[in-house]
């Protein structure tokens, strides 16, 4: 376990043991029997709120494609379980979020917040951080945004395909706005003039 407010991209992500609701039971699931797929991990403030449900649906709604990479979303606040499957089982046109296609994670001794280093322990809330995690359970990508505004699920998802292309094409990096089909480029002084010499 990395200690508090250290956590960065390239080390181990802290493993975690917590009450999720899946498919409307309760489950408990761990972080580290994940390893060997990728996982996006991200942290919302509080269920019932007005950003959080645009975010959760947009994550379930796009659950597909990123199952088909090999990766699982997990999505996680400080509330109780409870809270998280009475969010379910309220319409999405009534403020809920419907039935989900991944788990909804409980911390609500906000101890998974504290060791991702988002949590705002003044608002005892956690910041809207989003880690990817590699299948070796490595964090590969990691940003937080502040409470007012919602993340871009399209950004999670190319963000997701440049680290799988990078890990499975170790002689070529990403440049910026890549997406699967664009050029890459050679991480080297002469090769990477063919790349610049192109665009």
């Amino acid at each position: 376990m990395t200690q508090e407010g250290c956590i960065r991209v390239g080390q181990q992500a802290p493993d975690f043991t917590a009450t999720a609701v899946v498919d409307q039971e309760f489950q408990t699931i761990k972080l580290s029997e994940y390893q060997g797929k990728y996982v996006v991990l991200f942290f919302y403030p509080l269920d019932f709120t007005f950003v959080c449900p645009t975010e959760i649906t947009a994550f379930s709604d796009r659950y597909e494609e990123f199952s088909k990479l090999g990766t699982e979303i997990l999505g996680v606040s400080v509330d109780s379980e409870f809270s998280h499957l009475a969010w379910i089982q309220t319409d999405r046109k009534s403020g809920g979020v419907g039935d989900l296609n991944y788990p909804l994670v409980s911390d609500i001794k906000k101890e998974i917040s504290a060791a991702y280093n988002v949590l705002d322990p003044e608002a005892g809330i956690a910041l809207r951080g989003l880690f990817i995690i590699d299948k070796e359970g490595i964090i590969q990508h990691a940003t937080v945004n502040n409470l007012a505004f919602g993340r871009n699920v399209d950004e999670a998802l190319r963000t997701l395909q440049a680290i799988q292309y990078v890990q499975s094409h170790p002689d070529e990096v990403c440049p910026a706005g890549w997406t699967p089909g664009d050029k890459t480029m050679n991480p080297d002084p002469v090769k990477s003039k063919e790349f610049f010499a192109a665009v």
